[in-house]
């Protein structure tokens, strides 16, 4: 990255977790600098499902990595464990990337291989997710479908070129980890970039109810379905129709006969006495309905409650880069920075043309990166949880006193402009030309709170079906949201153009689709494999909400 004399890349508060997590490797010439690295003696995944699609190792897979090239590896390793957690001021027991929350920054720079190895020492199975990344299919960490998940003690490596520059997000794809602390930053930096700035700032929202009171996700899916305390009829997010996620409350118990532990048969009694956490008086006017359905007790910025915020500091007209990522599971956050307008500068890590927004709405999985100068003062980053009560707060100052903003600021631009993704141009070196579409995908949204039977074209997930493309084509896929709600949609392995105020709108990897109303997505079919396409509300996608791209031979 290019590095003006007075800029600095501040990684706080994830410095101290990620500090000496990333090396370079000299390659040996012994293996492929970016080929398979399954655990050994495994052999190459294949998922349930009819013949005659590409699998997620199968040679065509192989060439399309080549082709994004080799550059030097870089190493880091996770290991998802239990973990108590400080959430400011507060601790919880719950799962963890590294003891942390966030999980470790992981950085590295566009045309490296990221070789990541997941040690899985949780008593249920997991896998992780470069959400956003245009990877290659058997790293993509889609559980039954791209690999087998990692069982509990054992190690994965994650292998691939981060051939694209931008600001993506690590996450589990197993049932409801995500709605832990399994997820971490992942930045890949652009080595000619264009930005001028002095500083930078990664921004991670989250929702939160793991640990507190009793509650589990897990424990919450049920409230939200019919009765309460209906089992589920089909697998965790990505996992066949045996799998369903039990969560750390619930496996410690049923471990801790074998184990002995005091602390895990506790920690097992705690999951069934947890509060009602169902919201059930939820309003957005942005979102045109209801803004969630989880009443979520806490909000976290950077892993911190708005009580014990985390501080960011800098100096009057320092022109800072803001990498906003929504690590929730269900809230969709209206974020802004008192008394500073923002220009938006990049969405789900693609350029777009400049656009100045006082306030953005940022769905879960979403990612925005805005440039903003530093005026003089103590200024709140506010995240107000959209329809819901509840916000998450940080600090941005540039002098030297103690007094901070109240955690209930609310910053006026809040309800002033906010610029929705389909107003947003691509910038011109990542626009997609305006080639007529060789395939039509129309897929409905389907499902209601009442049943709680989320799912596409009244079906709920399984992974032996697909909606078949070939390599090559130009693809229009057409979202109808028939609900009642909102949806996060997120396509694996691929950026998509938002078709909105233009034919070719900003590049993206997961959009709002708005109730009733549709949405066109126009992408090309330039990743060989079997993708995931899913609402990235994960109470939703646990339920059915998920379906599988599958690309013909």
């Amino acid at each position: 990255m290019q590095k003006p004399s007075r800029r600095t890349l501040l990684r706080a508060p994830f410095a101290a977790a990620g500090a000496g997590l990333l090396a370079s490797c000299s390659d040996s010439g012994s293996e492929p600098r970016s080929g398979p690295r399954h655990p050994a003696g495994t052999a190459a995944f294949v998922p349930q499902g009819p013949k005659g699609y590409v699998n997620p190792s199968d040679p065509e897979v192989l060439a399309a990595e080549r082709r994004r090239g080799s550059g030097p590896v870089r190493m880091v390793r996770l290991t998802a464990a239990e973990s108590m957690l400080d959430l400011g001021g507060r601790s919880v027991h719950s799962w963890a990337y590294n003891e942390s929350v966030p999980g470790p920054l992981v950085r590295v720079t566009a045309g490296d291989v990221l070789s990541l190895t997941l040690g899985n020492r949780l008593v249920e199975k997991t896998t992780l997710h470069a959400h956003g990344v245009r990877l290659r299919c058997d790293m993509d960490g889609a559980p039954d479908l791209t690999q087998a998940p990692i069982a509990p003690g054992a190690d994965f490596v994650y292998r691939f070129t981060a051939a694209h520059p931008g600001t993506y997000l690590l996450h589990s794809h197993v049932g409801m980890q995500p709605d832990r602390a399994l997820y971490a930053p992942f930045i890949v930096d652009d080595p000619r970039e264009p930005l001028k700035y002095d500083k930078e700032w990664i921004v991670v929202l989250d929702d939160w109810l793991d640990g507190i009171e009793g509650s589990t996700p897990e424990h919450v899916l049920e409230q939200l379905k019919p009765g309460g305390g209906m089992k589920m009829g089909m697998g965790g997010m990505g996992m066949g129709p045996a799998g369903h996620s039990a969560g750390p409350h619930a496996s410690a118990s049923a471990s801790a006969s074998r184990s002995g532990s005091p602390s895990a048969a506790a920690s097992g009694a705690r999951r069934a006495t947890g509060p009602d956490r169902v919201l059930r008086d939820s309003h957005s006017r942005l979102l045109h309905g209801e803004g969630g359905n989880v009443n979520y007790p806490h909000y976290l910025i950077n892993g911190r409650l708005r009580t014990d915020p985390s501080v960011f500091r800098c100096r009057p007209g320092d022109r800072i880069r803001i990498r906003i990522i929504n690590a929730g599971s269900e809230t969709a956050f209206r974020v802004a920075l008192g008394d500073h307008p923002m220009t938006i500068t990049h969405t789900d890590g693609y350029p777009v043309q400049h656009k100045r927004t006082d306030a953005l709405l940022i769905g879960m999985a979403e990612r925005y990166d805005v440039l903003v100068t530093a005026k003089d003062g103590v200024f709140p980053l506010v995240a107000l949880a959209e329809g819901k009560k509840g916000k998450g707060v940080a600090i941005l100052r540039t002098d030297k006193g103690r007094n901070l903003p109240a955690p209930d600021a609310r910053p006026d631009e809040l309800d002033r402009e906010i610029v929705p993704a389909r107003r947003l141009l691509p910038a011109e070196s990542v626009a997609m030309d305006d080639r007529v579409p060789d395939r039509d995908l129309r897929i409905r949204i389907t499902g209601t709170m009442q049943r709680y039977d989320w799912g596409f074209d009244h079906k709920p997930y399984d992974v032996r079906e697909r909606h078949a493309v070939r390599a090559g084509e130009r693809v229009r896929l057409t979202l109808v949201n028939a609900t009642d709600m909102w949806h996060p949609m997120h396509l694996h392995g691929h950026t998509f153009s938002v078709n909105g105020i233009s034919s070719t709108g900003a590049r993206k990897d997961t959009t709002i689709v708005l109730p009733h109303r549709k949405l066109v997505l126009d992408f090309d079919a330039d990743n060989p494999g079997l993708w995931m396409l899913h609402c990235h509300n994960q109470y939703h996608s646990e339920s059915g909400m998920m379906t599988v791209l599958g690309y013909k031979r």
